[in-house]
């Protein structure tokens, strides 16, 4: 009797690449998630193998479309930069983010938090940053041989993956680079470019002057 190959049962599942809830319940929020994800962006620009994602599913399991979880940021060390409907684990050569972050609202309930956290100790997340921005307070978690365990005093924590400096004050959270750059939003961005940008035509001018004040003394500016 010829026996029949069974057909692979993960191959007919279904992985949707959205869970129909909203990325964020208000503003504060989202502005927080935003800027996390671009600076993180902006900070591995350079390293084509990082990926860094705000609200994707990631499904840690092949065959199982029940365990997933959407982090509002996550960052995938070893991993290619580019677009993709969800996180599959075992397309991603079996690595998982190793660095999540949840940023609260109002309508986060505690028990929601420990099924995220389970999650993120269970699926192989190394380091887990949860904020609530009304309240100023930062809660981070770093795994050790038992699982993920609380940092102890997160100001002046420096993230061991992401080398991406925490600092609390009465004012709230600020992020800073390696290099000492503070963590921008997309407002501040644009500011500090339009502020480079009239920097850049401010210095040009000055130049076209010393050139004109030059040539008017019979002398030829020499151009580098």
């Amino acid at each position: 009797m010829v026996q029949q190959r069974q057909p692979d049962a993960s191959a007919s599942v279904d992985y949707p690449d959205s869970d129909g809830q909203p990325m964020a319940d208000n503003t504060k929020q989202f502005r927080w998630i935003v800027v996390i994800k671009e600076n993180l962006e902006l900070l591995f620009m350079d390293e084509p193998e990082v990926f860094v994602a705000g609200d994707l599913l990631w499904y840690p399991v092949e065959g199982d479309n029940t365990i997933r979880q959407a982090p509002d940021v996550m960052v995938a060390l070893g991993r290619p930069r580019g677009d993709r409907g969800s996180y599959r684990q075992w397309e991603e050569d079996g690595i998982a983010p190793q660095v999540v972050f949840e940023i609260l609202s109002p309508g986060n309930r505690f028990g929601e938090m420990l099924r995220k956290l389970g999650f993120y100790d269970r699926y192989g997340v190394d380091e887990y940053y949860i904020y609530d921005p009304d309240k100023l307070e930062l809660t981070g978690l770093q795994r050790s041989e038992q699982g993920l365990d609380v940092i102890d005093a997160m100001d002046g924590w420096v993230s061991p993956r992401l080398q991406i400096h925490f600092h609390m004050s009465s004012s709230g959270l600020a992020i800073y680079r390696p290099d000492g750059q503070r963590f921008l939003t997309y407002s501040e961005l644009g500011q500090a470019l339009e502020q480079a940008r009239q920097q850049a035509e401010q210095a040009r001018e000055r130049a076209d002057r010393l050139a004109a004040q030059l040539r008017a003394a019979g002398l030829e500016p020499v151009e580098e």
